[in-house]
């Protein structure tokens, strides 16, 4: 079979949502013409094999590309979500991508999509189904595969599971038609809340489930990061307090205890110290909730799961064969080292804020457009590392506010993310009106705390 030979300026490996936001950007910034190549048969990366009653853990106005809004503007009446801004379902999710792809980037004309293709490498992919091999002489490479998010339904455990064992991931949960003896839920983690919650919606008792808890995690609170200026006192008002908190601390278990006291971090049970931090994010609804189930299990990981028992690394749990073990132990974007973005005929998106994937691709897009040297953009696009344990917190946030500090000092890109709707909060905080005293102190005292805390963080992260 011949080689089908094609030329482009950037070939984007990846339309998951990093790929898409990076492109949208890239597009309506430049003319740049583009070549996208993706495994899977529709844009939008994992969401093709999200399960059925996934919804974003943050507002739907944080997510997507720059140019098109994914929220629709509602503030949810009803559920666990009420009184905080909508959050898309999977299902949304999915359309959105796939809407942006065939609406917004391929009538430019200067985006060509190769979906179902396997890129192997060295500007070489082939098409799953044909077999049609092409070859792309890029300018640049986008690699967008860095940040691939693993789902239940693409997950393999890292655990034994003996024949017999009536085991699932929990896109299957919809489909059950009889009730087992038990639930046992494996993995503590954003997919486990999901599937206790989804239980308890659909009246299943506290009682019948059980939930393996491999690590206590710090998790975010939902109404904290709300956007708009009806929310600016919650919202803006957390940011000067985690800063304050920070700045004040005494060691770094006095920084989480603050920062738990003010209202930034939750925690599943207020006597157990959580040791992880993957930013699983939740409103105080649905905690309450989930402190509903008695038997949650902290023996550390699953070992090997038997017909009548669950061994674990610190213990053994009893089960039986009636019991049905619905996975969630899919960690979804696995630990990495962070890699330069920016390198010569290669660019590798990954957060430059933290919790922000989608933010950060149309800003690394954006920095691609108008900064000409590697090392000035590399400068402006520090990587924000990925947390996993719980000190990671430190990290992360002193390099998202080394980055924010870069990009405050330069005019151009605070009026830049002040209009990207990914952004969040820079209007909301720019527009505070002056007469308004409460703002104006929250606004007052995030200045006077920025400083000394990111002093005290870089004096944590020296301790680690």
């Amino acid at each position: 079979m011949t080689t089908t030979a094609l030329s482009t300026d950037y070939l984007i490996v990846g339309s998951g949502a990093v790929g898409m936001a990076f492109a949208d950007t890239l597009v309506a910034e430049s003319d740049a013409d583009v070549v996208v190549v993706d495994r899977y048969a529709k844009p939008g990366g994992h969401w093709n094999f999200a399960y059925p009653f996934v919804t974003l853990h943050q507002p739907s106005q944080f997510y997507g590309v720059a140019s098109r809004e994914l929220s629709n503007g509602h503030v949810d009446q009803v559920g666990l979500n009420r009184g905080l801004h909508d959050l898309a379902s999977g299902a949304e999710v999915s359309a959105y991508f796939d809407d942006i792809m065939r609406h917004t980037l391929l009538p430019t004309g200067r985006v060509r999509y190769f979906p179902l293709c396997s890129y192997t490498g060295d500007g070489d992919f082939q098409h799953t189904l044909s077999g049609e091999r092409f070859h792309v002489e890029a300018t640049t490479v986008v690699d967008c595969t860095l940040l691939n998010t693993e789902v239940p339904a693409t997950h393999t455990p890292n655990f034994e599971i003996a024949d017999g064992v009536r085991f699932l991931p929990l896109n299957e949960l919809p489909r059950l038609r009889e009730a087992p003896a038990g639930y046992v839920v494996v993995g503590g983690g954003k997919t486990g809340i999901d599937a206790v919650l989804w239980l308890l919606e659909h009246r299943v008792d506290p009682a019948a489930i059980t939930w393996i808890v491999p690590r206590d995690a710090w998790m975010l609170n939902r109404g904290n990061i709300q956007p708009g200026m009806e929310f600016f006192e919650t919202t803006i008002g957390t940011q000067a307090d985690q800063y304050q908190s920070i700045a004040e601390a005494t060691s770094i278990a006095d920084m989480f205890d603050r920062l738990e006291a003010c209202g930034y971090f939750l925690r599943l049970d207020p006597d157990v110290r959580p040791s992880m931090f993957h930013a699983a994010t939740v409103s105080e609804l649905e905690l309450e909730q989930l402190r509903r189930i008695d038997h949650v299990v902290r023996l550390g990981r699953v070992q090997r799961i038997e017909l009548d028992q669950i061994v674990m690394d610190d213990g053994i749990v009893a089960t039986t064969s009636d019991h049905l073990f619905v996975d969630c132990s899919a960690r979804a974007i696995p630990a990495l080292e962070p890699r330069t973005i920016f390198e010569p005929d290669v660019i590798r998106p990954q957060t430059v804020r933290g919790y922000q994937p989608a933010f950060s691709a149309s800003f690394v897009a954006h920095i691609e457009v108008t900064r000409d040297s590697l090392d000035e953009k590399n400068r402006l696009c520090q990587v924000v590392p990925l947390p996993n344990h719980d000190v990671d917190y430190i990290r992360l946030t002193l390099a998202a506010m080394t980055n924010q500090y870069h990009w405050g000092l330069e005019p151009d890109l605070s009026d830049w993310i002040a209009s990207n709707r990914l952004d969040g909060f820079s209007a909301t905080m720019r527009d505070a009106p002056r007469d308004d005293e409460a703002k104006q102190e929250i606004l007052a005292r995030l200045r006077t705390n920025v400083f000394p805390a990111a002093q005290k963080l870089a004096e944590f992260a020296a301790e680690l």
